[in-house]
């Protein structure tokens, strides 16, 4: 039997936080990706689980390819950058895109639509991660799938040389839960 005032919808958003982006306050943060400030970005957020981070995001008619078809760049954007807050996050480093490969298994339409994202490690050996991200549709399910490489650099190197926060700065504080960006 649960605990008093401990439910089943608590132990499910446990199971899932969100990820703080320590890059916010940063002057010359432009990210294409994950900056709040790009007018021209992706704007994205994300969630962490035990084995996956995660992101939603809302296809508008600035990302369109053909007719009201998410374009290809768009979607290899999106999935490296998930891809590269699985690095940042999970394996506590920094590092490079060394090889993307992707399927389209279907045409992602629909402007309005949510967008998920999710990405897992599948491997590491030495200094690359084998990174699988998944971008899928609600209502159609999986429409691309990336096997992402990232060459993984030294966690001193990542810290001293390209400025990576602590592993601590991706989490929200007790005082900042329930805010805008706080805990889920």
């Amino acid at each position: 039997m649960l605990e008093e005032g401990l439910t089943l919808q608590r132990i499910e958003q446990d199971k899932m936080r969100n990820i703080r982006n320590p890059f916010v306050d940063e002057e010359d943060n432009h990210c294409f990706g994950c900056s709040p400030t790009n007018p021209y970005g992706l704007h994205l957020k994300f969630k962490e689980t035990d084995d996956a981070i995660t992101a939603e995001w809302l296809f508008t008619e600035n990302y369109c390819g053909y007719h009201d078809i998410l374009h290809g760049g768009i979607q290899a954007c999106l999935m490296d950058e998930i891809a590269s807050w699985y690095v940042f996050v999970k394996l506590k480093t920094g590092g490079v895109t060394a090889s993307m490969k992707f399927r389209y298994l279907q045409p992602v339409s629909g402007i309005g639509s949510n967008i998920h994202l999710e990405a897992r490690l599948i491997e590491q050996k030495h200094h690359l991660a084998f990174i699988e991200v998944t971008l899928s549709k609600e209502d159609t399910g999986v429409c691309t799938r990336a096997m992402i490489i990232y060459y993984l650099f030294p966690e001193k190197i990542a810290r001293e040389k390209f400025k990576l926060p602590h592993p601590t700065a991706f989490y929200y504080s007790k005082e900042e839960a329930g805010k805008e960006d706080g805990v889920w």
